[in-house]
């Protein structure tokens, strides 16, 4: 029982039992009840809740010892002659009903030592082992008198958690755990598994809502001008990628702040010393962007740029010191990024605003050459087609040569029926010449083509038109020009972005009299110039419009593109009339039911609210607000395919979006004939082009 209680706890019990041994232990016990009763007291207050603990789980050995008396002559020398006269005293303490209620909730954990308990830190799982480790403990004690003794101890396998291998009484009984004691036990071990299992899957989740909640705010920042190094983004092609350059970039850093504090300290020549090497490192660096593109003296550069980085950290390092240099150096970066964006933003709207050298080259010579053309010359055929309301009829009104042969070649390639076809194309005074010379040349197949001057429309005057009454006074002239002068960048920026030419076009704002220009059809498909047709698009004639005027994709998503992101609705007239949540749509690809138009009277609608945005109070700009509120409840959502926009500043559209689209629209700044469109998306509309047209390889215009 070695196991069971440990020698030097059990000293003072030992020795009570030694002095009673003196006279004889079977003379004390044969003795009245008188002369022991308050022995027993004594032993009974003072050892009992420790007994009880230890007994219970030994209980097994000690019922062997008292039943059997040590049945065989190993196990006698094994068990502790102290414990053996502790075990004695305990017997008349308590009841058998006691011991065996003690039994019943102990046995299955097994005999506990404390010896383990001792050597070892406790922890949620305790350790019990069995008999045969007492064995090997007092088998030691022997081993120079009795070595085979050892070896048999030694041989004994472990039993733990109360399950013997073999018979230790006398009678051969086993303890075994039973089935409920052992079902009990296996659905402890599943609840803990699974508390286990769900604090991890806690922290999981945790950890995923965390990167989500990072990668969101990262979409907000854009990196791609910051090159191919960054501190704050994660090489993932390869660890090592461009170390050398990383390197040199962090030196020339801490060498910046190192000099301001030098300086400060008053360490001029460590200051100037520093200042030489981080010129010498930038010259070093200088545009390279990866190891590769270092010169063979970069190497160099950076050892002696580490030296001098060295000493000064061992005159000038301050934690606190640095940590503020950092910061403020932090804060100044962040700065010139705003600094650098607001400069991007405006020249952004500048460049989207201008037309490129070649495209403009191509519409003068057009005009000049169509107003050398004989009069005779410059008629289309096929004019009978333009008010028969049995064929597809489409309407474009753009200023851009180029991008209208996109649109009307893109749309003959990909119909079914190309004589079917007929289109309206709409230019102002400037580009009328250069537009019908280019159709003259270059005819669209069987279908028909008609071009018209925006401006010989009489009809179309400031005392019918509210848009050309508003663009004539002076406080609306105030407004899109004072950018001249801006104030500050942003301001510049803002306003840059009111001048560009399609808000102050008429053309822009054609398509809200459509019944008045094309007075004898029932139906016209609306075309922007900057979009690309990739499939027949007569499907869309046949698609029931339930009665709305206009068919339109919905740009809407969870909680973007409606109606508050284009209207004022802290003014009582928008937020009388609408609902801030309905979601937008789309021009570029627009259905229009002209018999509906009529009969709603649409045109009316745009101009009453047009009049009550004189001061600009429901919307700023352009033709989407006003498009909105005018087709409010009367438009009839298209399915998506049909129209997939954001080409024009989108990078992430996903590929097979795109290619299984009837019409991809470069809606934003980056227009595909511009040199700022981006390059992945630009084939799309370059297919279309025939550069090796005579006009355009004069005007060097190519991919």
């Amino acid at each position: 029982m070695g196991a069971i209680f440990d020698g030097s706890f059990l000293f003072p019990l030992g020795e009570m039992a030694l002095k009673r041994g003196s006279s004889g232990l079977g003379t004390q016990r044969n003795k009245s009840a008188g002369s022991s009763f308050p022995i027993v007291i004594l032993i009974f207050c003072s050892f009992l809740a420790p007994l009880i603990f230890f007994v219970g789980r030994g209980l097994y050995t000690s019922t062997s010892v008292d039943h059997n008396d040590f049945s065989t002559t190993s196990s006698k020398q094994d068990i502790d002659w102290r414990e053996r006269l502790a075990l004695q005293q305990i017997k008349p303490l308590l009841t058998k009903e006691v011991i065996d209620i003690i039994k019943a909730s102990t046995d299955d954990l097994g005999p506990l030592s404390l010896d383990s308990l001792r050597k070892n830190n406790l922890s949620a799982s305790w350790k019990f082992i069995g008999q045969e480790i007492v064995a090997k403990k007092s088998a030691a004690d022997a081993k120079v008198n009795k070595p085979s003794q050892v070896a048999a101890a030694d041989s004994k396998p472990e039993i733990t958690r109360g399950k013997r291998d073999g018979p230790v009484n006398g009678d051969h009984s086993q303890f075994v755990d039973s089935t409920a004691k052992l079902a009990r036990r296996q659905l402890r071990e599943r609840r803990r598994e699974k508390r286990a299992a769900d604090l991890v899957k806690r922290d999981d989740d945790v950890t995923v809502k965390l990167e989500n909640a990072a990668i969101e705010r990262s979409k907000s920042v854009d990196s791609s001008v910051l090159g191919k190094y960054s501190v704050w983004r994660k090489e993932t092609d390869n660890d090592n990628t461009d170390s050398t350059v990383r390197l040199m970039r962090d030196q020339m850093i801490m060498a910046r702040v190192y000099i301001s504090i030098a300086t400060m300290k008053k360490k001029l020549d460590l200051a100037r010393d520093l200042q030489a090497r981080l010129k010498e490192s930038q010259r070093a660096l200088g545009d390279a962007g990866s190891d590769a593109d270092l010169t063979r003296s970069a190497h160099e550069k950076m050892k002696a740029m580490g030296q001098v980085l060295s000493k000064a950290r061992e005159q000038l390092y301050d934690c606190k010191l640095v940590t503020t240099k950092l910061r403020a150096m932090l804060q100044s970066a962040d700065e010139q990024v705003r600094g650098l964006k607001r400069q991007s933003t405006f020249l952004s709207q500048l460049a989207a605003k201008t037309i490129p050298n070649g495209i403009h080259c191509l519409s003068m010579r057009l005009t000049i050459d169509y107003y050398l053309l004989p009069p005779e010359k410059r008629k289309f055929p096929r004019s009978e087609n333009l008010e028969n309301p049995a064929l597809f009829h489409y309407a474009l009104f753009s200023d851009n040569v180029l991008a209208a042969s996109v649109v009307v070649n893109s749309t003959i390639v990909n119909a079914k029926e190309p004589e079917k076809h007929v289109f309206h194309l709409v230019s102002d005074k400037l580009n009328f010449g250069a537009m019908n010379m280019w159709f003259l040349l270059n005819p669209p197949g069987k279908a028909t083509i008609h071009v018209e001057n925006v401006d010989e429309f009489k009809w179309l005057n400031s005392s019918y038109c509210p848009v050309l009454r508003q663009l004539e006074s002076a406080a609306m002239k105030e407004y899109y020009f004072k950018a001249a002068h801006p104030n500050t960048l942003s301001a510049g920026s803002s306003n840059l972005k009111y001048r560009n030419p399609k808000y102050l076009s008429m053309l822009n704002h054609l398509r809200f009299y459509l019944p008045q220009v094309y007075p004898k059809l029932n139906k016209i498909l609306f075309l922007d110039d900057d979009i690309v047709v990739q499939k027949d698009l007569t499907g869309l004639w046949s698609v029931d419009l339930h009665g709305k005027v206009n068919g339109a994709v919905e740009t809407c998503g969870q909680s973007f593109h409606r109606f508050d992101k284009y209207l004022n609705f802290s003014n009582p007239h928008i937020a009388r009339n609408f609902d801030p949540n309905a979601c937008g749509w789309a021009y570029g690809m627009n259905m229009f039911d002209l018999k509906e138009w009529k009969k709603q009277d649409i045109t009316g609608i745009y101009h009453k609210w047009q009049n009550m945005n004189e001061d600009r109070v429901l919307w700023k700009l352009g033709t989407l607000p006003p498009g909105l509120i005018t087709f409010y409840g009367l438009t009839h959502p298209l399915d998506k395919s049909w129209h997939v926009l954001g080409l024009g500043y989108n990078p992430s559209i996903d590929r097979s979006d795109i290619e299984n689209a009837a019409v991809v629209h470069y809606n934003g700044n980056m227009k595909p004939w511009l040199e700022l469109a981006m390059t992945k998306y630009r084939p799309y509309w370059t297919k279309y082009i025939k550069f090796d047209h005579p006009y355009m390889r004069s005007c060097k215009l190519s991919e």
